[in-house]
């Protein structure tokens, strides 16, 4: 999954720095009783000779991975399709097994290394008679994504804690510059920028309207003379996004200009987009 990120700042004076299966309810009770017997073996594997025992957590049942037995295209595409954005993607199908028991064997058999493969966090479950197909996946946005609050939260104790210590910012070397204080306007802001980018499927500080950062926070309510904005795209967690921008030149130097005192940021999921997850932070100074 490609990770993107932009940086952008402004001043007053203008100046640039920087589809679902249909099945039987006796389909269904086979489909769960093969993921209860593979969750089983993840919480207590054996006799994979490829893996060492070590216990995994449980995959959860998703219904947008039960893609139809013998399905054509990528399955990457298929899966967005469906409304599941995968960084990792696996298609297990087996054939001749007559119950979940006997499709649980011949994976066990022949797929043992998958099964047991910590990267993946989800499973579903498709079958056509005697054909069983297994999709397992790891989805691009991670599942603590669903607190915009908390995830505001975290990411200013993030980029406080960044600004704590002196940093070197590609060529350009700050010191530690004071914390920076919570802006619910500037919140706002960002949280509606990233999420005209998830359901826009765009990626830019300039949106499909024109209107650049200083116009969103102005339109939000805020009344500071100084903007700054860091977006990016495509990372899974609050820490990613901001491992992206501290890694960034350009990023950086928004985190750590001292002329800033205030932030929000805000992020927004849209399966069928091309990145999945966008992020947005906004810099502010009065």
């Amino acid at each position: 999954m490609r990770q993107t990120a932009l940086a952008l700042r402004f001043t007053s004076l203008c100046l640039l720095f920087s589809l679902p299966l249909i099945t039987s309810p006796a389909h269904a009770g086979a489909e769960r009783e093969l993921v209860d017997a593979i969750n089983d073996f993840r919480a207590h594997p054996q006799g994979c000779r490829s893996r060492p025992g070590q216990r995994l957590a449980p995959l959860a049942l998703k219904s947008s991975l039960a893609l139809p037995v013998g399905y054509g295209g990528g399955l990457r595409e298929r899966l967005k399709d469906s409304g599941y954005q995968a960084v990792s993607v696996r298609s297990i199908r087996v054939v001749g097994a007559r119950d979940a028991d006997e499709a649980f064997d011949l994976m066990q058999s022949e797929h043992c290394s998958a099964l047991l493969d910590s990267q993946y966090a989800d499973v579903g479950v498709s079958r056509s008679r005697g054909e069983w197909q297994v999709v397992l996946a790891q989805p691009v946005m991670s599942s603590q994504l669903n607190d915009t609050r908390s995830v505001g939260k975290t990411l200013l104790a993030q980029v406080n804690a960044a600004r704590a210590k002196p940093r070197l910012c590609g060529r350009q070397r700050f010191a530690a510059a004071r914390p920076l204080a919570w802006n619910p306007n500037l919140g706002a802001a960002a949280q509606g920028h990233s999420k005209a980018m998830a359901y826009g499927n765009y990626f830019a500080h300039r949106d499909p309207d024109g209107e650049m950062p200083a116009d969103r926070a102005r339109a939000a309510g805020y009344r500071g003379r100084q903007i700054g904005e860091n977006i990016a795209a495509g990372q899974g967690s609050p820490s990613q996004a901001m491992a992206g921008w501290l890694a960034s030149p350009g990023h950086c130097a928004n985190l750590m200009n001292p002329m800033f005192t205030q932030v929000g940021a805000g992020f927004a999921t849209q399966a069928r987009s091309d990145e999945g997850v966008y992020w947005t932070m906004l810099f502010g100074a009065p």
